[in-house]
């Protein structure tokens, strides 16, 4: 195992070499920045000649053998193209020969400006709330946009439960059991098993039907950039979908880790937000919203199962990584029924009993 997954890496490095490659062409003699940061992408940024305005334009694609732990419904490209004018914030998009370049938004990540768990300020959340009323009138078919998902694949406009029952189905088939080869010893020595998937589909049933509109999907501090005059900005919409509206506020909260204070402002912007834009929207979300974050709970800790693994093959801390994983298994313990969380030696143990396996097999 290890020797194909050397090859593995090797391909991954010749696929960002052949990008990089291309960037530097197609900034010609104009100073070439990157890789910049990011998961999913090998992305340089570029002044270009062919591209209108001044300012530089990135070029992304995607990194090999990435383990994709959302779904993905939309081009993103295709998808940034149909909400120009329609939504505030969005960046530009062009084509230039066979290449998509995004224009690079030169600013500040709320990340860089005000670390995780700190406060945003008023303006900059009066900007998001503008951004929120915008994707809450964008109705399902009403942007000239091909799905990535199949019909028969796709849930009603305002089946919630539905619409969350994808989710889950997806990490189960598409996170868990696809990876489970890799990764299953690891989840059982922490006490996470195919039957985690049971008892969350039990916590989250009943939801109420809402209209669906278009979600982000990944509105956090590193996704939100502020502009030299103080503009907010949303970047990377791949996982931008047609759902449940509480979802996208969900995915925010957990993600954002505000102040609990401020946290409960935003909840209060956010759902009068969307319900002036789409009447019902918000509905029931008293009772909802815990249900949809406790997903979000339990989704992260088989996409940061994998992760930690991951970075320990990469000779990441044990130390460090212990306490974070561990972290993760407290938030999702109840939406995954698990009767326990395991103790920092034994996570270190399962941890690296795994780091072994993963080096001794051929």
């Amino acid at each position: 195992m290890l020797d194909s997954l050397m090859r593995i890496d090797e391909a991954a490095l010749d696929a960002a070499r052949r990008t990089r490659r291309r960037a530097r062409e197609m900034a010609g003699d104009q100073p070439l920045h990157g890789p910049l940061a990011g998961y999913h992408h090998e992305t340089y940024a570029f002044p270009h000649r062919e591209a209108p305005g001044a300012g530089r334009w990135k070029l992304r694609e995607p990194r090999r053998n990435v383990i994709w732990c959302d779904r993905r419904a939309f081009d993103e490209e295709e998808l940034l193209i149909a909400l120009a004018g329609r939504v505030s914030g969005v960046p530009d998009v062009i084509r230039v020969g066979s290449a998509t370049l995004h224009r690079y938004i030169e600013g500040q990540t709320l990340g860089s400006r005000f670390r995780t768990g700190t406060e945003i300020p008023d303006a900059v959340v009066a900007q998001l709330m503008g951004l929120v009323r915008n994707l809450a009138s964008v109705r399902p078919d009403s942007v000239p946009v091909r799905w990535r998902v199949p019909l028969e694949d796709r849930e009603q406009d305002g089946d919630s439960h539905g619409f969350l029952e994808r989710l889950v189905h997806f990490a189960e088939e598409q996170v868990y059991a696809r990876n489970e080869h890799r990764f299953g010893t690891l989840f059982r020595d922490i006490g996470v098993d195919r039957d985690a998937f049971k008892r969350l589909r039990r916590h989250l049933g009943g939801l109420t039907e809402r209209p669906f509109h278009l979600l982000h999907g990944d509105l956090h501090r590193e996704n939100l950039i502020l502009d030299p005059v103080g503009r907010l900005w949303a970047i990377d919409w791949e996982l931008a979908v047609f759902g449940d509206p509480l979802y996208d506020l969900a995915t925010h909260l957990h993600l954002m880790r505000y102040p609990q204070y401020q946290a409960h402002r935003v909840v209060e912007l956010w759902t009068a937000s969307i319900e002036d834009a789409a009447m019902g929207a918000s509905r029931h979300w008293q009772e909802d919203l815990p249900r949809i974050l406790a997903f979000k709970h339990a989704q992260s800790v088989f996409t940061d199962v994998i992760r930690a693994a991951l970075d320990l093959a990469n000779d990441a801390s044990l130390r460090a990584t212990v306490p974070r994983l561990r972290k993760v298994l407290r938030n999702g313990a109840v939406p995954l029924g698990l009767t326990s969380v395991p103790t920092p030696c034994e996570t270190a143990v399962a941890l690296t009993r795994w780091r072994r396996s993963y080096a001794s097999q051929p």
